[in-house]
């Protein structure tokens, strides 16, 4: 006999339990338990001492304590001699974490071991449910994997305990330094569920929904990817005679059930793909529907090229949403610029160049690359560090891929607007060394090109090369930079500078408009002197 035997008892009903466990059953004084709040355990054989481990859930402060606890005692147990069966509920290779930690330990420790099959809660499930696993995929996953902050309450202590929580920690990178919205104001930081564990077009089984606590975590987590109406079928003690109950709730009530304890699991029948609005792949799905046979005509017929002002349009839209601070209207227009991105990644895909999963990557990868300070060992001091390493990083991968050490100015796109153009050539410039911590410098050009530009439209030229207006525009030009170059200077961003005077400047002018006709005059009738007026009346009150 294996020094340890690791003994399945089934979903609950004692007639379900193995003729080969019962055998074991039958030989044995001594039976511990993982826990003894179990349907099967009232029948095992009178002869048995139950020796259970439910006490442990009430001193430990995470089940993964419970679990090493329980391994480490009945390895220490048969490496002093003793030949012992521990009993855990269903099969002990499915949805059982002690198995696995048990059998780690024993190979450690040279001591061997045998696993006796039970009946897992899958079979019983899916018979109650008329559901073959396999038809469309069926997932299968514990609660607690849908719950970022993992409360731990042992599943016989009902609703009544508070809960421990046992944070889970991220990759490796500053620890100490506080989560964007801690730093912004908008804390406590709660952690994102990615990747979210459960593809929404696939059946899902979850198990271990053992109380109403439990039940609103995995609501809340489910409700980011489903529908609030998706329906939930809930299964309770499957294949227990007399006992099994199968009902079915809209996924918003799923905490409202009082029937919930440790053999209650929910199933989750699929999204269809029209209906998966809240992920990836719904939105994926949709892009190839419109781009392959029988979509919409207008998709169908655009190019790399014909969207390139879709996208400017957009990306300009969501300026504007930033600018008037309406997030839901950022979220709207955000979804658009996505929209570009997949369309421009499903024209690719069917044209044989690139594909969604070659996007995800080269940004990715990117992104782990030159941030070696989160995914890597590399310490930085702060932003102007990171920054270092930044361009240092990209230096270097020029290199490796054989391509010469970009300019200063390399990288600006030439599609880029005149203002964002401006703004990263003085950006450049002023990291290749072009800069002076003497402000009064800024203020003597600027004052330098008026006067440049004053003589250029008033002075007669020296020489008939350039026209007037040719010349106007030039110096225009160098007044422009160098009001970019103050900007930088004072650490404000002249592009948003610019669309909010362009703004107040709409604004003030419409209530121009407004007090004009209120008082019964023409605009375009109205001589400088009472338009200044007007405008001083708009500018009070604006």
């Amino acid at each position: 006999m294996a020094q340890i035997t690791i003994l399945g008892l089934g979903p609950g009903d004692a007639g379900l339990l193995t003729r080969q466990a019962w055998e074991v059953l039958q030989q044995v004084d001594v039976l511990y338990l993982r826990t003894a709040i179990h349907p099967t355990v009232a029948a095992l054989p009178p002869q048995l001492e139950l020796r259970a481990f439910d006490a442990l859930y009430e001193s430990a402060g995470a089940f993964g304590e419970v679990y090493e606890q329980i391994a480490a005692e009945l390895v220490d147990r048969a490496a002093a001699g003793e030949v012992l069966v521990y009993a855990v509920p269903g099969h002990p290779l499915v949805a059982e974490a002690t198995t696995q930690r048990l059998l780690a330990h024993a190979r450690t420790r040279g001591l061997s071991t045998r696993v006796v099959a039970g009946l897992s809660f899958i079979e019983p499930v899916c018979a109650a449910l008329a559901l073959d696993p396999l038809e469309h995929g069926l997932q299968l996953l514990d609660a607690l994997d849908l719950i970022p902050t993992r409360p731990l309450q042992p599943p016989h202590q009902g609703d009544t305990s508070a809960p421990t929580l046992a944070l889970a920690h991220g990759e490796p990178g500053h620890a100490a330094l506080p989560a964007w919205a801690d730093l912004h104001g908008h804390g406590p930081y709660t952690a994102p569920l990615l990747p979210f564990p459960l593809v929404p077009s696939r059946p899902a089984l979850i198990c271990q929904i053992y109380n109403r606590r439990i039940a609103s975590e995995v609501k809340l987590s489910l409700m980011e990817r489903y529908p609030a109406d998706h329906p939930v079928s809930l299964v309770r003690a499957a294949g227990v005679a007399g006992a099994e109950q199968v009902w079915v709730v809209p996924l918003h009530e799923l905490d409202h059930q009082a029937r919930l304890d440790h053999l209650t699991c929910a199933y989750l029948p699929a999204l269809a793909p029209l209906a998966d609005l809240r992920g990836p792949d719904g939105l994926s799905y949709v892009v190839a529907r419109l781009l392959g046979p029988g979509g919409c005509p207008w998709d169908r017929e655009q190019t790399h090229q014909s969207l390139r002002p879709e996208l400017l349009e957009e990306a300009h839209e969501v300026l504007e949403a930033l600018d008037a601070g309406d997030t839901d209207e950022l979220a709207e227009e955000l979804g658009d610029v996505l929209l570009n991105v997949l369309m421009h990644a499903e024209i690719a895909r069917q044209a044989g160049e690139f594909d969604q999963g070659d996007v995800y990557a080269h940004i990715a990868a990117k992104l782990i690359r030159r941030h070696p300070h989160v995914f890597g060992d590399i310490r930085v001091g702060g932003s102007d560090e990171v920054l270092a390493n930044w361009d240092a990083i990209k230096q270097a991968e020029r290199a490796a891929g054989g391509k010469a050490p970009r300019g200063i100015f390399d990288g600006i796109p030439a599609g880029l607007p005149a203002l964002a153009a401006a703004q990263e050539t003085i950006r450049k410039a002023a990291k290749a060394g072009f800069d002076s911590d003497d402000i009064q410098w800024i203020w003597d050009k600027l004052h330098e090109e008026i006067d440049e530009i004053r003589r250029a439209a008033f002075e007669e030229p020296h020489d008939n090369a350039k026209t007037r207006a040719q010349r106007v525009e030039e110096e225009l030009g160098d007044l422009l930079l160098a009001s970019v170059k103050l900007s930088y200077q004072l650490e404000a961003d002249a592009e948003s500078a610019l669309r909010a005077a362009g703004a107040k400047f709409r604004r003030r002018f419409v209530r121009v408009q407004q007090l004009a006709q209120a008082q019964g005059h023409e605009l375009l009738r109205l001589g400088s002197s009472e338009l200044e007026a007007l405008w001083r009346q708009a500018k009070h009150q604006l």
